[in-house]
């Protein structure tokens, strides 16, 4: 299986430190049974900045993370800054089903975005869970029935709290006969 490379997002209004990034490259290790690596080199993401919604387009940068990557790596770029799609307020992230890019969003997995006190350990099991759930697109998965298993669609924080970080059967076995093949 290729390996996962993480690529910090910068450009944008925020930064996502490098103490997370860590953490979730070693989850990421543990879950796919693949090594995953982060990117020495941020990726400017200020192209894709809506000035008007104040916000990222997650498309233009899942595009340009593709062309300007290797095909042999799967790529998950993360930034701290929101991000959106044209039909929808916003998406904590977005993936190539089937492809080698994703990309995913931390800023409404933060409790500070809700007005709540930080939490880490909350929002270092939302930051895997939706990190697995961008990953598992680029295996060709599409969103589960199974309201416990990574791959339901979350469009509320709320949503991914109650979802988990795992596979449910279904969803499980494509991913890791790609693992294990």
């Amino acid at each position: 299986m290729k390996p996962i490379q993480l690529v910090l997002l910068s450009g944008g209004d925020r930064e996502l430190g490098l103490g997370r990034m860590e953490h979730l490259a070693a989850a990421l290790t543990h879950t796919f049974r693949t090594e995953c690596r982060i990117h020495p080199d941020s990726f400017d993401i200020s192209f894709a900045r809506d000035s008007r919604r104040g916000q990222y387009y997650s498309t233009a940068i899942l595009q340009r993370l593709e062309r300007d990557n290797a095909a042999d790596v799967r790529i998950l770029g993360i930034t701290a800054n929101d991000l959106y799609v044209p039909v929808l307020t916003f998406v904590f992230g977005e993936a190539q089903l089937e492809g080698n890019c994703a990309v995913l969003s931390t800023i409404r997995l933060e409790q500070e975005f809700y007005g709540l006190p930080h939490d880490e350990d909350l929002f270092r099991d939302r930051l895997l869970k939706e990190a697995v759930h961008e990953l598992g697109h680029t295996f060709g998965l599409r969103h589960c029935r199974d309201w416990s298993c990574v791959m339901t669609s979350s469009n509320g924080v709320e949503l991914v709290d109650v979802k988990g970080a795992g596979f449910c059967r279904s969803c499980r076995q494509p991913v890791f006969q790609r693992v294990w093949s």
